[in-house]
């Protein structure tokens, strides 16, 4: 191998995949070198601490499979996807065969799934190495990682900072070159958020164009998986290999999307109309924010595509609807962690011996905070006498912002905003005020309500602390595509002004773990 191992981690999904095809590298080589950045920066109480668990021997005995057919040639080579090889994480709230299931719960503590999910099995016909099974907010309910059971995880650009949530396990491992690829989960922007404080890319696509089949339920109708990376590109090679119809999943669909790897590769938005949502930017957004956006924008424009204002008046009713509509999801899909038929069971110390005794007992010990606020809140509005009042307005709310956005589309053929409105905040300093935490999702979650695809890139880093801002695309459910061809030239055009990928702008003094691995780094590793 010519390349060190910390050069070989930092090389796109897209290029690794070239470099393992031109046998350039082994597949071995390039999942140990994320094996051992993982060692190396992931643990100890100053760690990233993206992962739950590591699948060291799994994923490199998957990596010699693939060395094995290319070294073979032939048909066992010419049957290899393009993606073979190249590592990737898991979100734990998707399950998977030979590896732990946590959801981030002390309630599914070293549960192991029978059935792998419909994206894993992907992957595994892919023969992509899984690295292991990343930290998230448990149950997925959180914007920051904190409140995993299993302590918080760090923010790459600084440790004392939220990577997002509530998979900020996935966004912090592609950040801090622990994988090249990984797969979250995006309720109310679980995916993008984590990304636009990371520096990374996440995609939420169309509610239905990737399986939901194995992945840990939180609330049904909003939960959708998709791509993390550190490119436009990367995430749209994922998406294809994760992508399609599931006869498992009643809400998967059933038409053929546009090839998004060739819609990342036009390199041209010229005549294409972005439309600014007014309702998402200004009051409230963080300034450093508001002028990456306004510089994206203009670089929008500068090549070639039209720049209108449209108005999605009901989105200001968005968070408020959305958290009806899922915590009420949640008391629904969270009731069958009874204690009784899988995961922890806790018996009460005295007293009968019922099944609602011991169902209060086993969720009292194994359900952290925020998940219990919010099966209590949606437990409330789907009471008797409530429903009509709280989730059945709720759900009209969501009518409305879906006819906001078929109105927006039919301005527009991509809707721009901030992610979200602020840059990482620091550890601990929105924990005792759930409705801030909330207020970070303010501008991602209007995407899961009306079900379009939704896509975050780095747009630069904010004057006032030089943390990554996020840069949010939409657009129509099906149209995925649209989202790979503009997020790809605002990518080349930002990089071309920051001088490089986003990522590649950490400072390594500020941070320790970037530095501790470019000073161990050496042409024997």
């Amino acid at each position: 191998m010519t390349e060190s191992k910390n050069e070989l981690i930092r090389h796109s999904a897209a290029d690794l995949a070239a470099k393992l095809a031109a046998r350039e590298v082994t597949a071995v080589e390039v999942t140990q070198a994320h094996l051992d950045r993982i060692a190396l920066v992931d643990g100890g109480a100053d760690g990233i601490h993206a992962f739950l668990h590591v699948n060291s021997e799994e994923a490199l005995a998957v990596a010699a499979e693939v060395d094995a057919a290319r070294a073979a040639g032939g048909a066992a080579a010419g049957e290899l996807h393009a993606l073979a090889g190249v590592p990737i994480a898991v979100k734990d709230l998707i399950v998977t065969i030979g590896q732990p299931t946590t959801a981030g719960s002390k309630i599914l503590e070293g549960w192991h799934s029978p059935y792998d999910a419909t994206v894993v099995k992907k992957l595994r016909a892919a023969k992509m190495p899984i690295l292991g099974k990343t930290n998230l907010d448990e149950f997925a309910m959180g914007s920051s990682t904190e409140h995993s059971a299993y302590g918080p995880t760090r923010n790459p650009w600084d440790l004392d900072r939220i990577p997002g949530g509530s998979g900020g396990g996935s966004a912090a491992a592609v950040a801090a070159f622990e994988a090249p690829l990984a797969l979250g989960t995006d309720t109310g922007g679980s995916i993008r958020q984590p990304g636009a404080v990371t520096g990374t890319v996440g995609v939420k696509p169309t509610y239905g164009a990737v399986s939901r089949y194995g992945a840990i339920a939180m609330a049904s109708s909003l939960d959708q998986i998709g791509p993390v990376s550190r490119t436009v590109l990367d995430s749209a090679l994922l998406q294809e290999v994760i992508g399609g119809h599931d006869p498992f999943d009643s809400t998967s669909l059933t038409d053929p999307f546009n090839d998004l790897v060739a819609a990342a590769r036009v390199g041209n938005v010229a005549g294409m109309k972005i439309g600014i949502v007014k309702e998402l930017h200004g009051e409230g957004y963080q300034a450093g924010v508001e002028n990456r956006f306004n510089e994206s924008l203009q670089l929008l424009k500068d090549a070639g595509a039209e720049i209108v204002e449209v108005s999605c008046p009901n989105l200001k009713y968005a968070l408020g609807a959305y958290y009806l509509i899922m915590p009420s999801e949640v008391s629904s899909n969270l009731a069958k962690f009874d204690g009784v038929r899988f995961g922890m069971r806790v018996l009460p110390k005295d007293g009968p011996m019922t099944i609602e005794r011991v169902m209060g007992a086993t969720r009292a010990a194994g359900f952290g905070d925020e998940v219990k606020r919010r099966i209590i809140l949606g437990t409330y509005a789907l009471s008797a006498g409530y429903y009509d009042a709280y989730y059945g307005s709720a759900q009209k709310v969501r009518t409305l912002i879906q006819r906001d956005f078929d109105a927006a589309f039919a301005k527009a053929d991509v809707l721009i905003s901030p992610t979200a409105p602020t840059t990482a905040f620091k550890l601990g300093e929105k924990l005792d005020d759930p409705l801030a935490m909330y207020l970070n999702d303010v501008a991602t979650i209007p995407a899961n309500l009306a079900g379009i695809p939704g896509l975050s890139l780095p747009g630069g880093l904010a004057d006032e602390d030089g943390l990554p801002v996020g840069i949010q695309l939409l657009a129509p459910a099906r149209q995925d595509a649209r989202l790979y061809r503009v997020g790809a030239v605002l990518e080349s055009m930002l990089e071309e002004k920051w001088g490089g990928p986003m990522l590649a702008q950490a400072p390594d003094l500020k941070n320790a773990v970037l530095g501790a691995a470019s000073n161990t780094a050496g042409g024997s590793n």
